[in-house]
C-alpha cells in the first residue's frame, strides 16, 4: 500500500517536509527537546501518516477525513514554524524554506481534497 501512495506527488513532498523539521530541529535547544522539537517533528509526521492511513481506509469519505487531519497537521506545524522563527531556533532561510514547502504540501492536500469526493 505504501508503494502505491508514495507515487503521489504529495506524499513525496510531506515526507520531504518530514525530513527537513527533524533536521533543523536537531539544532534547537536541547530544553525543547520535549517540548516544541518533539511537537514539530509529530505534527510533520502526522500529515503523511494521515495520507497513508486514511488511504488504507478503502473509502473515499474516510480518505477524505484522513487527508483533512492531515491537513490540519500541516496548519499545526506552519504555526510551530512560527513559533520556532520568533524564538530565533531557525535562522530565516530554513523557515523560509520549510514555510515554501509547507504551502506547497497545503496546496496539493487541497486539490486531492477536493478529488476525493464526499
Amino acid at each position: 500500500m505504501y508503494q502505491d501512495i508514495n507515487k503521489l506527488v504529495v506524499c513525496q513532498k510531506a515526507h520531504k517536509l518530514v525530513l527537513q523539521i527533524y533536521e533543523v530541529t536537531k539544532k534547537f535547544p536541547k530544553d525543547e527537546q520535549f517540548a516544541l522539537t518533539s511537537q514539530m517533528r509529530r505534527a510533520a509526521v502526522s500529515v503523511l501518516s494521515n495520507i497513508v492511513e486514511g488511504k488504507a481506509r478503502g473509502s473515499d469519505k474516510e480518505f477524505r477525513r484522513f487527508l483533512l487531519l492531515a491537513r490540519g497537521s500541516l496548519e499545526e506545524l506552519k504555526y510551530q514554524l512560527i513559533l520556532a522563527k520568533d524564538f530565533k531556533y531557525m535562522n530565516e532561510m530554513d523557515h523560509s524554506d520549510l514555510i515554501l514547502l509547507a504551502n506547497e504540501v497545503g496546496k496539493l492536500l487541497n486539490g486531492l481534497i477536493g478529488k476525493v469526493s464526499d
